[in-house]
């Protein structure tokens, strides 16, 4: 009888653990007990080339190694086992490979049918500032935060579009028979009023901001840019950003801005449909316009193509030199003048549209500045992504410093609905930590809620101690914290624009508000949150995020069901047994959460008794 094992996640089968720098070695150990072993060869490949079937060494105890020297460039490398063993006289081979929910591997009969297992390789470490690794995020969509005017007037209503009677209106559109918006509506919050809602950010602890669109647009969420060098004026004016970043930095809050590179608005300086910037003036009007070639055009000037096909957002051809120096050129270009303007990095739209020769463009850019950071929108796991048949680049160096943390929201849903077991939202979370370069998964800015989604309080039922669960989560996660305005104060939303309501103001939520609050000053607290390795530990109905640091931890455990449960027998953890694993064992088994708890330990006070323990450093939320 065989015994065949390998698990990426362990020291003793793969080291280092999960992403390995261009040029460095990793060890890897395959355990084989079986007899009639004749060799045991590793296959692996870099993505996009042959295989190399390499013989292994055996070791003591039925370990086969290899130390594998990644020395073909960047990329992702694909990898599995060949078993050599003698069976009845003749050569049978098992192949061993990836298990669809990561960690421990498993046999397959046909190397067809192989699961690979997957490592990032990557060209340099993505070391960001230290205002923005150790940083308190906070999510604006600017129309919808604060009217800074002293008589709440709106700055320059545009023309077709209304204005809500008041802050407390749900916001809806006005759509024509072939459901295009007609009307766009507006509420009025502006630069003037975040100016004036620092001291609120402030007193949260907020300590840098991301902002949706603010250069000039037609609708009220701005990805539509009219044009890149200019505030809306709705908004406000570039004296009024001035005044905005100057009051930011004073406040040492940092601030990063939303760059819409993939498309503009039809109405735009750069089509102009509408003929509002003259009437010869745009590709849409005029073949001999500088931003002609911006534009692929199928016939001339009505077929043109659009960003998924929507024709209010003429696409743009990234590869076009003139569009590529109008974004990122050294002088004159947009990136430029922001930057210069003391704006301290930027969010990418819709990263996935963008060419890595684009973003690394952008890149570079930022680069000649001081301590700029670049995030862009990757929905899913961002190591291995494809996009239009080609695979991205995004996180291997040079590119993207981080990016949207979406897989950690949607993962934290699934875990507090109760949709997936606690054991298989851990192993995704740890799959997709494996698969990041280390520097990259602790630059990621985690969100569970954003503009582009249902709002998390509505996701989880409008159960208040699940969305404290769900701001746990996201606080004590490598990554930085991003909270989309209002969440904070129990804003409720499905869908777009029903999670673009106004901030309520005069009806916050003061429950959720201090349990925000108390999860932002906790991890400023802890080294081992902003610094420490990740693991996590489960039972069939808890789920535990454990983050060490040298001699410190910090570990909840939490009850995401609707019934109260007892720590019965051990908990199994991803991480290597350890006396730290141990003390915290310890110190949890026997122990009963209620329902929609948790329990927080940290090692501050560890010499004392757990008695004592209890009483100081443990939390527990009923």
């Amino acid at each position: 009888m065989s015994f065949i094992r390998f698990n990426p996640w362990r020291e003793e089968y793969k080291k280092p653990f999960g992403a390995i720098k261009e040029n460095d070695l990793a060890r890897l150990s395959i355990e084989v007990i079986a007899e009639d072993v004749l060799q045991v060869f590793l296959v692996i490949h870099k993505d996009g080339r042959d295989e190399q079937r390499v013989l292994m060494t055996e070791k003591e105890n039925n370990f086969y190694s290899y130390r594998y020297f990644f020395n073909q460039g960047k990329g992702l490398y694909y990898y599995h086992f060949e078993i050599h063993t003698k069976r009845d006289n003749q050569v049978a081979i098992d192949y061993y490979g990836a298990s669809q929910e990561g960690g421990e591997g498993r046999l397959f009969s046909r190397p067809e049918d192989t699961w690979n297992f997957q490592i990032t390789c990557y060209r340099q470490e993505e070391k960001t500032p230290d205002w923005y690794r150790e940083g308190i995020f906070y999510q604006i969509f600017p129309d919808r935060f604060y009217n800074g005017n002293e008589d709440k007037r709106i700055n320059s209503p545009k023309p077709n579009t209304f204005i809500y009677a008041s802050e407390e209106d749900d916001p809806l559109y006005v759509k024509g028979a072939d459901g295009d918006i007609l009307r766009w509506d507006f509420f009025g919050g502006n630069l003037q009023g975040i100016i004036k809602k620092i001291p609120y950010l402030k007193k949260l602890g907020i300590t840098g901001l991301y902002l949706n669109p603010i250069f000039e647009a037609c609708s009220n969420h701005r990805y539509d840019t009219s044009d890149y060098f200019k505030i809306d004026p709705v908004l406000g004016t570039e004296e009024d950003f001035k005044e905005l970043v100057e009051a930011l930095h004073q406040n040492d809050i940092h601030v990063i801005l939303d760059g819409v590179f993939s498309h503009v608005g039809q109405n735009s300086r750069y089509f102009n449909v509408n003929g509002s910037y003259g009437k010869s003036e745009g590709a849409y009007r005029n073949r001999h316009s500088p931003y002609f070639s911006w534009f692929n055009f199928i016939d001339y000037p009505d077929n043109y193509e659009s960003w998924w096909g929507i024709k209010d957002l003429p696409e743009i051809n990234k590869n076009d030199q003139e569009f590529q120096r109008f974004i990122f050129g050294k002088e004159n270009s947009v990136l430029t003048k922001w930057n210069q303007l003391g704006v301290d990095g930027w969010r990418l739209d819709v990263a996935d549209e963008l060419p890595d020769k684009f973003i690394e463009g952008i890149r570079k850019n930022l680069d000649m500045f001081d301590e700029k950071v670049l995030i862009g929108e990757v929905w899913e796991d961002a190591s291995n992504k494809i996009s239009y048949n080609v695979r991205r680049e995004y996180i291997l160096g040079e590119h993207l410093q981080g990016a949207m943390n979406y897989p950690l929201r949607a993962g934290t849903i699934a875990l507090l609905n109760e949709q997936q077991r606690p054991e298989a939202v851990a192993k995704s979370w740890t799959r997709l930590y494996e698969n990041y370069p280390k520097d990259v998964f602790f630059n990621n800015l985690n969100n569970i809620g954003t503009h582009d989604t249902e709002r998390i309080l509505t996701m989880l039922g409008n159960h208040v101690k699940k969305l404290d669960l769900a701001f746990g989560l996201m606080f004590l996660f490598p990554g930085i914290p991003c909270i989309y305005y209002g969440d904070e104060a129990g804003l409720t939303g499905g869908k777009d624009p029903e999670n673009r309501k106004f901030f309520p103001w005069n009806r916050m939520n003061y429950e959720i508000y201090d349990h925000a609050k108390r999860w932002i000053d906790y991890r400023k607290d802890n080294r081992a949150i902003l610094e420490g390795d990740l693991s996590f530990f489960y039972t069939d109905n808890l789920f535990g995020i454990l983050r060490r640091y040298e001699n410190e931890y910090v570990a909840m455990l939490m009850n995401p069901t609707n019934y109260p449960k007892k720590v019965n027998g051990n908990l199994k953890f991803i991480a290597e047994e350890t006396p730290m694993i141990q003390e915290i064992q310890k110190r949890l088994v026997n122990r009963t959460l209620n329902e929609n708890s948790y329990i927080l330990i940290s090692s501050k006070q560890k010499e004392q008794s757990i008695s004592r323990l209890q009483a100081i450093t443990e939390v527990t939320k009923k």
